[in-house]
């Protein structure tokens, strides 16, 4: 069983930037695949960015793709996305997920564990 806590949300202007972080508890999160997600209101979750067990493969959603970075520290059970460049449609509720297999290219349904979501807001 694993538990992720996301932090970091809040509320920033156009143009500016945000790290959140998804920390997690239990012995096998190295092992994991790890996605952010986000769920806009009156829409559906969508994938954002995963990062595969050792860090050596990312993929992105291709709105996203350029501004956001996804990254883990092992030795910490912490995930990161790095969000550059935001704009407004990038308000949402973001989860972070975690997949027992070591990599996904961020399907929902591979995804086993969710965390509670942190909010980020984008005015213009």
């Amino acid at each position: 069983q694993v538990q992720l806590v996301e932090s970091g949300g809040g509320l920033v202007q156009a143009g500016g930037s945000l790290r959140l972080s998804c920390a997690a508890s239990g012995r096998t999160f190295s092992s994991y695949a790890m996605g952010w997600f986000r769920q806009a209101p009156g829409k559906e979750r969508e994938f954002v960015a995963t990062i595969s067990w050792n860090s050596g493969n990312t993929y992105y959603a291709d709105s996203v793709k350029g501004r956001f970075s996804i990254s883990r520290d092992n030795a910490k059970n912490t995930v990161y996305l790095q969000m550059s460049s935001l704009k407004p449609e990038d308000t949402a509720i973001y989860y972070c997920a975690a997949d027992r297999g070591s990599w996904s290219t961020g399907a929902i349904d591979d995804f086993d564990y969710w965390g509670q979501g942190t909010q980020v807001t984008v005015s213009s």
